[in-house]
């Protein structure tokens, strides 16, 4: 396994691997105007698909359908992005036909500022129907791709996929959002960050208007709060209000965030009052992003946009070892920094994409 290294052409805005078992070798990368998908085996980079959006893309999901030549002779690939006028796109591209770009979620149905985070909702039931999106506008909401399906069919049977217009359900929050995650194991779930350091379980398909109790906190299971940053919002002290929550890819009871400079674990079946189970420093400049690891759970990692004394670097954890010294990883040295990163789906041997400038790194971490 060797490291490898693209070059996107223009400056990296966001990237985003796909972490379905049939598509785990597939990176999008996105820039300016466009989105480029590449598959990325253990020696070499294949450009699969280019996509002209034409408009600054701001958040990657990839859709549970995504097949990748690797799995299929039949391969498709389908994402879902935002963009900087707050419109929605599906992109796809298939072995038998050529790249696809759709628009939806525009109007006075959608957002009114800038998406920061979309997903594909999980589980099993109605794949790939289904996408969540949260902005600095205070609202998540979760857009349904085919509502013909709820629908006769019967009686519909001349109509064509264009004249199905996704429609969406608003669900409010009480400040901006920053993140929004699913999990495999539940269609009805989703994970939600905000700016004040709280993370929020939400059943979206809950009926709000089921009791009037519930007509303020809409669909929200539970509140999970990440204190010093809770504090230092609300005297307005902190350096960063910017917060990403990830699920625990094999055990969607393990929480994950980052908040300013310090991330927090929440265990939800052992909660007490909402507070994680263990806080760690982070970056002082404030973090980024926080992913599990894919391929080996209990490893996670967090990078920060900011440039460090060291360069753009990420930060690598061992769960179980928190005590442990962090195994921060410099990816360019001054006046670079990471924009984006995520961990590459494949099982096996871990590695991380980090994107740089134009450059998208490509490399193996070491787990001795």
């Amino acid at each position: 396994m060797t490291d490898l290294k693209f070059n996107f052409g223009t400056d990296v805005i966001v990237l985003r691997s796909c972490y379905h078992a049939d598509g785990a070798d597939l990176l999008a990368i996105a820039g300016e105007g466009s989105v480029e998908v590449i598959q990325c085996n253990n020696t070499a980079i294949r450009p699969l698909a280019y996509f002209l959006v034409g408009l600054r893309v701001s958040s990657i999901a990839w859709s549970p359908k995504t097949v990748s030549p690797s799995a299929s002779d039949r391969w498709i690939l389908e994402l879902a992005i935002s963009t900087h006028d707050f419109g929605l796109h599906i992109l796809s591209k298939s072995n038998n036909s050529l790249e696809s770009v759709r628009r939806f979620g525009g109007g006075l149905t959608g957002h009114h500022a800038r998406v920061n985070d979309i997903t594909f909702v999980g589980g099993q039931e109605d794949i790939a129907r289904h996408v969540a999106t949260v902005s600095d506008d205070r609202n998540l909401i979760v857009w349904d791709l085919r509502p013909s399906a709820t629908n006769n069919l019967e009686t519909r049977k001349d109509l064509q996929p264009p004249e199905y217009q996704p429609t969406a359900l608003v669900i409010p929050f009480a400040h901006p959002l920053c993140s929004v995650s699913s999990h495999a194991s539940t269609s009805k779930e989703l994970l939600v960050s905000d700016t004040r350091g709280s993370v929020f379980l939400i059943d979206w398909r809950k009926d709000p208007s089921d009791s009037d109790e519930e007509a303020f906190s809409h669909q929200s299971i539970l509140e999970l709060v990440h204190p010093r940053s809770l504090s230092d919002a609300l005297a307005n002290t902190s350096k960063s209000l910017f917060g990403y929550a990830s699920w625990r890819t094999d055990d969607p009871s393990v929480v994950g965030a980052v908040f300013g400079s310090e991330f927090a674990v929440w265990d939800i079946g052992k909660l007490k009052g909402g507070k994680p189970f263990v806080v760690g420093p982070a970056f002082s400049e404030g973090g980024h992003k926080f992913r599990w690891c894919p391929s080996f759970s209990e490893y996670f990692a967090i990078s920060t946009s900011a440039m460090t004394s060291n360069g753009g670097v990420i930060s690598v954890y061992n769960i179980h070892h928190l005590q442990a010294q962090t195994a921060t990883i410099q990816i360019a040295p001054q006046p670079h920094r990471v924009i984006d990163f995520d961990w590459i789906g494949n099982r096996g041997t871990p590695r991380l994409a980090a994107a740089v400038g134009r450059d998208v790194f490509i490399f193996p971490i070491s787990l001795d």
